[in-house]
């Protein structure tokens, strides 16, 4: 059986603590909300439209954020990696086909929602279908590069998670790097800049602009920028330059990302896309139907 890793010497009590205690509210939390999401659209057929199977894989692939970031929690709090280098490679797989199918279904959310407001025509089941699976086939491919020796898995800084390995910066990584991340950060992030400026420009000729288009491209950059730039920085120069604490700042922020999603597309922050749970309220309180659809 594999030795137990032990902490990076970097790292005191109370800082181990902090990281740990942080990790763990972010899972919980971000369990919690997105669970109650998932739950929603199962016991609810109303919600159960094209549109909110887009919100449904973007709640699963958060679930999986907060669950690999359960898993870092608990082995903060236990001051030990204890599952050995096969668990990293696991922790780490894990961790980043969600991560990716959690971007892409960001994006495919505001490809969606450019459709229905700038075409006015109602996606089909078998379009939104289709596109949940290409967003997790295609998150799984890229995932699983890295453990076919196409960049690899190692321990974050402190010892306690894994994720992809930045700390050699070679070719391998850094070719891994650019080609992963132009297809699964630069091309989703322009879908998601393009069609909600397309759908502000739609909706401010009609005069019913009530939302923010500005914000799932704003999550998106502060949620996984900072990871973005590490691995940036890592392939044109030497790591070591930046503390291991700093290291670990971006994985507490993209551990945050699932809270934010939720609170922004499934508790309906905005007002002219009515989210699930809103839904959910507005169907208790006035006894109507609560589809998308039917409220626009």
């Amino acid at each position: 059986m594999p030795e137990p890793r032990t902490l990076s010497a970097c790292f005191g009590e109370l800082e181990v603590l902090i990281v740990g205690t942080v990790l763990l509210v972010e899972a919980l939390s971000g369990l919690s909300l997105n669970g109650l999401t998932i739950l929603s659209f199962y016991k609810f057929p109303e919600l159960r439209t094209p549109s909110h199977l887009l919100v449904l894989s973007l709640a699963l692939a958060d679930s999986g954020i907060s669950l690999n970031a359960l898993v870092a929690a608990v082995s903060s709090l236990c001051r030990c990696w204890p599952y050995g280098s096969d668990g990293c490679q696991a922790h780490g797989f894990q961790g980043f086909l969600m991560a990716l199918a959690s971007i892409c279904s960001c994006a495919a959310i505001a490809w969606e929602r450019y459709h229905h407001y700038c075409t006015r025509s109602r996606l089909a089941w078998s379009s939104a279908s289709a596109l949940v699976l290409f967003v997790w086939l295609s998150s799984a491919f890229w995932a699983a590069l890295p453990l076919l020796g196409w960049g690899r898995y190692d321990y974050e800084p402190l010892g306690t998670c894994c994720t992809l390995d930045y700390s050699r910066g070679d070719r391998n990584f850094t070719s891994y790097l650019f080609t992963m991340a132009f297809f699964n950060f630069i091309l989703p992030l322009f879908i998601t800049l393009t069609s909600y400026w397309l759908m502000e420009q739609k909706l401010k000729r009609s005069g019913t602009l009530q939302v923010n288009t500005t914000l799932p491209a704003r999550i998106l950059l502060l949620g996984w920028g900072p990871y973005a730039f590490l691995y940036l920085y890592a392939a044109s120069t030497d790591v070591t330059s930046i503390s291991p604490r700093l290291q670990m700042v971006p994985a507490l922020i993209a551990k945050a990302v699932p809270i934010i999603n939720a609170c922004h597309y499934a508790l309906g922050i905005e007002v002219v896309h009515r989210g699930i749970w809103q839904c959910l309220s507005w169907q208790r309180r006035e006894g109507l139907p609560s589809t998308r659809d039917q409220t626009q």
